[in-house]
């Protein structure tokens, strides 16, 4: 086992054929939380626990999962936070603190041209698809594995095992990269390997040192 400033659970580099990787956080900035958050600042609202707020929101209203929607969403959070205005003004400020990562999206590329199956695995709703539109997201991926798509999200253990079926891999064929801890234990407990995602050169440097080799010049964007 490798332990480094990525946090590293498991790995072993010669079995591994998928890396799937998170959006928020990883692939981008994590614009759910800083939007809800620059939500909160513009209302007088206590930003602290917001993102926290909302993620249990986003379950809780079956939106994140494919069984309720954003205006479910967006009840519960008026109830629980207070957060009140427009809804499409503040979906759009949410989606635009989405920030993708050029040099994330790079080493996906890399990966994927070395001949690892590369992956998006993602809690979102249909706003992912919307960024898609801006941004041209999912052609950099084989497999896509979005919650509200599915009906599960990565709070349900079950999802690892049913994305490995998927793709016809043993568990510790996967690699996954998530900035939640808790997503990552899960993944872990399922089997697969899985690193928690803290920033990109430290990433880097554990793939490197697992042998995945990456050019240092089409990783220089953030």
């Amino acid at each position: 086992m490798v332990v480094s400033e990525c946090m590293v659970f498991y790995l072993d580099s010669d079995m591994i054929k998928a890396i799937l990787f998170d959006f928020g956080g990883v692939l981008a900035e994590e614009g759910f939380r800083d939007g809800l958050r620059a939500l909160a600042r513009r209302q007088g609202l206590d930003e602290s626990h917001m993102f926290e707020v909302g993620m249990d929101a986003v379950y809780d209203s079956g939106w994140v999962e494919g069984r309720g929607d954003e205006s479910d969403f967006w009840r519960l959070m008026a109830q629980r936070t207070g957060l009140s205005g427009d809804p499409d003004a503040m979906r759009e400020t949410i989606l635009s603190h989405f920030k993708p990562r050029p040099g994330m999206f790079a080493l996906v590329d890399q990966l994927r041209r070395q001949g690892y199956q590369v992956g998006l695995l993602s809690d979102q709703t249909e706003w992912l698809d919307e960024l898609d539109r801006r941004h041209r997201i999912y052609h950099h991926f084989d497999h896509l594995y979005i919650s509200y798509r599915l009906g599960k999200g990565k709070r349900d253990p079950s999802l690892f095992d049913d994305i490995a079926r998927d793709l016809g891999l043993a568990p510790a064929e996967i690699l996954f990269i998530d900035d939640n801890p808790a997503n990552v234990e899960r993944a872990r407990q399922r089997g697969w390997q899985a690193i928690v995602f803290t920033d990109k050169d430290s990433l880097t440097r554990q793939l490197r040192r697992l042998g995945i080799g990456l050019s240092n010049d089409k990783l220089k964007a953030n």
